[in-house]
């Protein structure tokens, strides 16, 4: 037998699962469809990785048990990884809310992901696609690609089905049922949303973006939204998107930093001016019409009642949009659901079930906010399986 560790995708999640595993000695098979390893993180953050954040907590973390990324989230932490990229000269910088970039390319980081398995004696091997996968007396029999290999340990970190066009697919969900492991609903996550043909007004305002408050439940994200000619995008919007379930209403705060009666201050001050007027000072012109347009408040200030700029107040503060649906897969970020954490041991990745199974990254049912988090979550479940494969 020529290997201890087979992991089945050499993504974020894989590779570093890879380089620790054989940093510990262990001799270790990555298999790939692809032609290339790190797809997914060549394309992230523009091109430059946006590879952790600083606040990383489990709080911020989606599963149907919001409890089970603790345990590798606090054995590998950011910090743990910016050490590793120092160590490897790439430069990264702070961009907002604590998330770290690198100051030239995504290339850095798998490039130091490939140094540190072949530090380890780890093969990768791409253009690999997986035929069958069996599991008798105690090994794994995986044939990928023109061979056939076995291994005592093996490690599901394909993915999910977020970004088809490079690849992706739902194959960790098909091989997790093959040995009797529960698949939580995959659902398209950080992903545009929908708006239905009545929002039309909103799709005129097509690529204009504001700093907003949006929610969902008890979610709420403070960041840009964006218009787009199919509905809702930005950080604000992506965001909440994961939380989102079909039927439910997004609220938006178009100026969430007014508190008080803002309107009615702004109608002594300026009992002459428009609301349209009043609005384009803290939004941008084509966005603050249409607002005012949608209130229907068209006299000037100063003649309009007190309780007509209150309702205005409160319709600004949560203004609801329904939408219809997602751009799903193609333009989610990443998947939510995934295997179920229930079946995995948060200490390891291992399967309860299957001893020498481990599923980790994306392919679990582990989703991070936007920022960095899913790569943090990589890196962390990819060491804890790497630690006791």
């Amino acid at each position: 037998m020529t290997h201890d560790v087979i992991i089945l995708g050499a993504g974020a999640a894989g590779l570093f699962c890879a380089a620790t595993a054989a940093a510990r000695g262990r001799r270790v098979l990555v298999l790939d469809h692809a032609e290339k390893p790190g797809k997914k993180i060549l394309i992230s953050g523009g091109g430059r990785c946006n590879f952790t954040n600083l606040h990383t907590a489990p709080d911020r973390y989606l599963s149907e048990n919001p409890h089970f990324a603790r345990s590798a989230l606090s054995r590998y932490t950011p910090a743990d990884f910016i050490a590793l990229v120092d160590a490897h000269g790439i430069a990264w910088h702070e961009k907002t809310l604590g998330q770290l970039f690198c100051d030239s390319s995504a290339r850095q980081i798998v490039d130091m992901l490939l140094d540190e398995c072949a530090k380890g004696g780890a093969q990768v091997r791409c253009n690999s696609p997986i035929r069958a996968v069996r599991h008798a007396d105690g090994l794994f029999q995986v044939e990928a690609g023109e061979g056939t290999f076995a291994a005592p340990s093996l490690v599901i970190a394909t993915g999910g089905p977020a970004i088809p066009k490079i690849g992706a697919t739902g194959f960790a969900y098909d091989l997790a049922r093959q040995f009797g492991l529960k698949v939580v609903q995959p659902r398209p996550a950080l992903v545009p949303l929908t708006l239905p043909g009545e929002a039309a007004l909103f799709r005129e305002l097509s690529g204009i973006a504001a700093p907003v408050e949006a929610a969902c439940g008890k979610a709420r994200f403070a960041e840009a939204a964006l218009f787009t000619h199919r509905g809702l995008s930005g950080p604000a919007i992506l965001q909440v998107s994961s939380y989102w379930q079909r039927g439910e209403a997004v609220r938006i705060d178009f100026l969430p930093g007014r508190t008080g009666d803002w309107l009615l201050d702004a109608k002594r001050q300026r009992p002459r001016a428009a609301l349209r007027s009043v609005l384009a000072e803290a939004l941008p012109e084509r966005l603050a019409t249409a607002l005012a347009e949608q209130i229907g408040l068209s006299a000037e200030m100063g003649n309009l009642p007190d309780k007509a700029l209150r309702a205005a107040q409160a319709r600004l503060r949560a203004w609801e949009f329904m939408p219809n649906g997602s751009e799903g897969f193609a333009k989610a970020e990443v998947t939510a659901g995934g295997i179920s954490t229930a079946e995995l041991s948060q200490a390891t990745m291992e399967a309860r079930k299957v001893p020498g199974l481990f599923a980790i990254g994306e392919a679990v049912d582990v989703t991070g906010w936007l920022g960095g988090y899913n790569f943090q979550w990589a890196w962390a479940s990819g060491h804890a399986a790497g630690m006791a494969a």
